[in-house]
């Protein structure tokens, strides 16, 4: 019998090592020579130092960022605007913990203070610290509700609680904010697949992919969405780039179990082993769980004279 398990508490989500399905965050660092900028307290070049960084950063340059930011610390360690573009760029590189102290150095009542408590948000967030990240990005919007990566870090937030409605609403800010960033489009398409809002996740993420081809991200979720649908041959098949062959045959064969496909489930898990050379722990782990899960069916769809003998004193659980 065909069912949807998104609700199932129990179930373990083994899909393969691949880009992470929401993303809300800054670049990686694209080593570039930077400018160099004499270290100097004068307000107009602080001002220019932190546009130069702004830039850098949207452009994904950390090492540049990084460099244009040392010297100017060297000069004024303490000005605000230019801590608070430390801690995203600490954020980038992916140290929350090195983030999170230099956004605590920002004070609550500067005009920095909004955009510093979305960075430590964000920070937090990263680091599993729910209840303070939740706190901190609401802060921060009601200090500036421009402020389109709280807003997305929010729905990231309620969606790990499912409360649906906050989310939806979060993700409708980042998007009105952020002028419909691409990766505010992918995470709402990544709560609504969460939620089995099939054809509403599938518009999202196709428009995330027309904003932003490359994002990895989107390009996953999308594939999971279409195994969801019962199209395991697009969701599997290898794009352009250099795709995992196990991988997407791995999530099409979780999709197909969630679905309650067990029969293609298995084909699909049995395909994402032979596509590796070595032993494939999380296809071979989901293959278990697809074939328990329907010899369950099977003992419950049998009539109730011998139900009982065959399932023990056992049920169906999450």
């Amino acid at each position: 019998m065909a069912r949807v398990l998104f609700a199932a508490a129990g179930c373990v989500l083994l899909l393969a090592a691949t880009p992470a399905a929401a993303a809300g965050g800054w670049g990686r660092a694209k080593p570039a020579v930077p400018q160099p900028v004499a270290p100097t307290a004068d307000p107009a070049a602080r001002e220019a130092v932190a546009a130069a960084v702004e830039t850098a950063l949207a452009e994904d340059r950390l090492v540049d960022a990084s460099s244009l930011l040392g010297q100017a610390l060297a000069a004024d360690s303490g000005d605000p605007r230019l801590l608070t573009l430390l801690g995203e760029t600490s954020l980038a590189r992916g140290d929350a913990q090195a983030a999170l102290v230099t956004f605590a150095r920002v004070p609550v009542g500067d005009p920095s203070g909004p955009r510093a408590r979305q960075g430590e948000g964000l920070a937090l967030s990263a680091l599993g610290r729910a209840d303070a990240a939740l706190q901190a990005l609401r802060v921060a919007v009601a200090g500036d509700p421009r402020l389109w990566r709280a807003w997305n870090g929010l729905g990231r937030e309620y969606d790990r609680r499912r409360d649906w409605p906050a989310a939806e609403e979060a993700y409708a800010h980042a998007l009105e904010a952020s002028g419909r960033d691409a990766l505010v489009l992918n995470n709402r398409g990544y709560s609504r697949l969460l939620q089995g809002r099939l054809p509403e996740a599938s518009a999202d993420l196709v428009a995330a992919l027309e904003k932003k081809p490359e994002l990895a991200a989107a390009r996953n979720n999308l594939r999971l969405v279409l195994a969801l649908q019962g199209d395991y041959a697009r969701a599997s098949s290898r794009g352009a780039g250099g795709d995992d062959p196990a991988a997407l045959l791995n999530n099409a064969g979780f999709a197909a179990l969630l679905r309650g496909d067990y029969d293609a489930a298995v084909a699909l898990l049995d395909q994402a082993g032979k596509a590796r050379s070595a032993y494939y722990a999380k296809a071979g782990e989901n293959r278990r769980l697809a074939l328990s899960l329907k010899a369950q069916d099977q003992r419950l769809d049998r009539p109730a004279s011998d139900a009982s003998a065959a399932s023990g004193g056992g049920g169906h659980g999450n």
